[in-house]
């Protein structure tokens, strides 16, 4: 019988989860229904892989919830995970997501 040897082949693919990549501040824009447990919901799912946002604000309008919630130290490929995630939470209306260093270097630059 022939021994086992480990074979070492490149990825086909680069790992998005890998801690090497680069981090950036992902800024939420969540619509959703005003519903008792919502902000419970959409904070269990960073809860749940031990983020910590760094600011949540919610305002209710009328029968809709607007949160918005900027949270650092993802890849920007997480972030887009966690955004399709909140989308398909019951009662949410509409996510929107953006790099929100990339927004503030942009808003530099108009103003400079």
């Amino acid at each position: 019988m022939p021994h086992l040897e480990a074979v070492n082949t490149p990825s086909p693919r680069a790992d998005v989860w890998s801690v090497s990549n680069a981090h950036c501040r992902a800024q939420y824009r969540i619509l959703a229904e005003a519903e008792p447990d919502l902000l419970v919901r959409v904070l269990n799912l960073f809860a749940l892989q031990f983020l910590t946002p760094e600011q949540v604000s919610v305002q209710r309008l009328d029968d809709l919830l607007s949160v918005d919630m900027i949270i650092d130290g993802l890849s920007w490929h997480r972030a887009q995970v966690i955004g399709e995630k909140l989308r398909n939470l019951i009662s949410v209306c509409s996510v929107d997501l953006q790099n929100a260093d990339a927004a503030w270097v942009a808003s530099a630059q108009v103003a400079g």
